[in-house]
């Protein structure tokens, strides 16, 4: 989506120029700067024309080596932090002011700077502060992702709504998201994590978000902070952050006390969700379907209603209670926001067969994150006889990479009968589940998916159920085909 939009009524043209930048970075906006920017990105790659590149240093790759890249794929401005300007036109910023003199050259153009991800951050806080959308941010320790992939489905039921993705390192994330930001948007979607303290408080600095919902505290975050009541005052940095009541509106989980306590800390208007009948919204007779997804009935002020929407697992309720309480936040009518919830990208994907064996093999090898892995065992753990969870890496899922598979092997030891894992990343699975208490017969570690296959044809038992879980780019779909075809 690119940031080049032309409406009329009440819409005005809106385009992200050289000036803005240039403005953003020294308060002063030269003339002559109408050099159109579109999306923004940290990958050469995925460059388009009359794009932002920036250049990151990191780890494993730098980007100041595909500045000449992304010109090449039409980009119009690259942020570095390495002098090009004895290979491009450059405007050097790091004095942090423009010099009387200005020529502005012809693009592509380096803008060098002291800190290209200071420098883009700051562009993205000055670009929100030109546009009206309402923002809802989203944090806690589990169910951020697929909280906000269900908000989003809800709220496009009426608004042009954005969302940032899933997995990014959230410095990098939110600025890219908000540049992405454009006149046309009425509402954005914002999944925050937490590192360290007042991290959330510059992301809101950033954002400038109305709404905010909490999912819960826990400890995923362990290498980081090890202190629960560390973690719950990094999370209330985004009540503490949202304009008073009427405009602002926190979003609480009433079942985690760590959550519920937030209420005191805010300004906004604190509506309550949970299992308990003290929240303003709430649901009972829940029924999980399987395969089918989840029943139950819902309950807000003096209206009852049922529903059955496509997530697994009963700890989806909570998922929806936070999805819904944001519809009805938003002004939602009740058709709208269930037609969000049965019909949005979070709704169900796996998809089951059945093995030569007589096994019942559970496809949800689409993607993976941690909270829909997560999910995927709840729903495992409900059905009889035993159990294979068949789990490859998470990719993109960002700084919690590791916290996000041990997670998930601890879940693995107390559902699962037998582990299998692939990938580099499935290790941690593995020995997340090992120190969990999960014998270690009952972990087997492959790096193809070939061997796995042959394991599983001579394991598997008429009766068993498994799990087969992994990102995309990692193929286990293969398994799945290779078991089935046999059937």
């Amino acid at each position: 989506m690119r940031l080049v939009y032309s409406f009329t009524g009440n819409k005005v043209d809106l385009l992200l120029v050289l000036a803005d930048v240039l403005e953003a970075l020294t308060g002063t906006r030269p003339e002559g700067a109408s050099l159109v920017i579109s999306e923004a990105s940290t990958d050469s790659r995925q460059v388009i024309p009359a794009g932002l590149f920036v250049a990151l240093s990191g780890e494993k790759v730098d980007g100041h080596d595909y500045v000449a890249d992304s010109f090449s794929r039409g980009a119009h401005l690259a942020i570095v932090q390495q002098d090009f300007s004895g290979q491009f036109s450059t405007l050097d910023l790091r004095s942090g002011s423009l010099t009387p003199d200005l020529v502005i050259p012809e693009a592509p153009i380096c803008i060098l700077v002291e800190d290209s991800l200071k420098t883009l951050q700051v562009i993205a806080r000055f670009w929100r502060r030109r546009l009206d959308a309402r923002v809802i941010a989203v944090t806690g320790s589990l169910g951020k992702s697929t909280t906000k992939d269900l908000i989003a489905d809800v709220l496009c039921q009426r608004y042009r709504t954005l969302k940032n993705q899933s997995g990014l390192d959230y410095k990098i994330n939110l600025p890219l998201t908000l540049l992405r930001l454009g006149p046309g948007h009425e509402r954005a979607v914002l999944e925050m994590g937490f590192n360290n303290h007042e991290e959330i408080t510059a992301f809101c600095d950033m954002a400038l978000p109305s709404v905010c919902v909490l999912t819960n505290v826990g400890r995923p975050h362990a290498e980081q902070t090890q202190d629960l009541g560390e973690i719950a005052r990094g999370k209330a940095e985004l009540v503490q952050a949202l304009p008073p009541a009427p405009e602002g509106v926190a979003i609480l989980n009433f079942d985690d006390l760590n959550v519920r306590a937030m209420a005191d800390k805010t300004r906004a208007q604190v509506f309550f969700y949970g299992i308990d009948p003290r929240a303003d919204l709430w649901p009972d007779q829940i029924e999980s379907l399987g395969l089918e997804g989840i029943h139950f009935r819902l309950h807000y002020r003096n209206e009852t209603l049922f529903v059955r929407v496509p997530l697994i697992g009963r700890q989806s309720v909570h998922t929806v209670l936070r999805a819904a309480a944001v519809g009805l936040v938003e002004g939602l009518t009740w058709q709208e926001i269930i037609n969000g919830l049965q019909g949005g990208q979070a709704q169900l994907r796996m998809v089951a067969v059945h093995s030569e064996s007589g096994a019942l093999i559970l496809d949800d090898t689409y993607d993976a994150s941690t909270e829909s892995t997560l999910a995927a065992l709840n729903l495992l753990e409900e059905m009889s006889g035993r159990k294979f969870a068949v789990l490859g890496d998470m990719l993109d899922i960002g700084p919690y990479e590791q916290q996000g598979h041990q997670i998930v092997g601890v879940r693995v030891a107390e559902v699962c009968s037998h582990l299998v894992t692939l990938g580099e990343q499935g290790k941690m699975i593995a020995e997340a589940a090992s120190q969990a208490g999960m014998l270690s017969w009952a972990i087997t570690w492959f790096d193809n998916a070939p061997a796995a296959i042959e394991y599983l044809k001579s394991t598997l038992l008429s009766g068993d159920v498994v799990l087969v879980k992994g990102s995309l780019s990692l193929h286990l779909d293969s398994i799945v085909t290779a078991l089935e075809t046999d059937s």
